[in-house]
């Protein structure tokens, strides 16, 4: 890779700081939506999953989110206090249950999601479908090259 001069490197932190300020600025926001249907991020996110993905285990659920298990089992244990979710034992394994969403918890879910992705429609109208196909393209460009360059065992070094 050819090095790049001031000016490149100046426009490199200058995407960096308006990727970083927008990203705060929305998830700001889409936390507060969340936050108005008397949810907290990590409950939001374990219940989407269940919602979208199906049954899982704690295990997988606290890889995909990189959170603590023991802080998936407390939220977990709370959603099946308020009848959201359910623990099922998994087929030839004692030890592990997946986490299911209840009925309850798929029609509470049904609720609040269409409103919560509208949130995320209206934060996104500002951009037109082909802006965000070709920032999806980029964002996908960095990061592929990122994890492809670390794969690699290469430094910007």
């Amino acid at each position: 890779m050819a090095e790049r001069g001031t000016e490149g490197k100046d426009l490199d932190l200058r995407l960096i700081r308006v990727i970083h300020r927008a990203m705060k600025v929305l998830y700001t926001s889409l936390e507060k939506d969340i936050v108005s249907y008397g949810l907290s991020m990590e409950t939001f996110q374990i219940l989407e999953f269940l919602y979208n993905k199906g049954p899982h285990s704690i295990q997988i659920i606290s890889e995909t989110f990189s959170i603590p298990s023991g802080s998936i089992t407390y939220v977990v244990d709370k959603l099946e206090t308020k009848g959201y979710v359910e623990r099922l034992p998994i087929p030839g394994d004692r030890r592990r249950t997946n986490v299911a969403l209840t009925e309850e918890g798929r029609r509470y879910f049904d609720t609040i999601f269409p409103k919560h992705v509208q949130a995320i429609s209206d934060h996104l109208s500002f951009a037109t479908d082909e802006e965000k196909l070709e920032l999806i393209r980029v964002l996908k460009n960095i990061g592929y090259g990122i994890k492809n360059r670390e794969d690699n065992g290469s430094t910007t070094n």
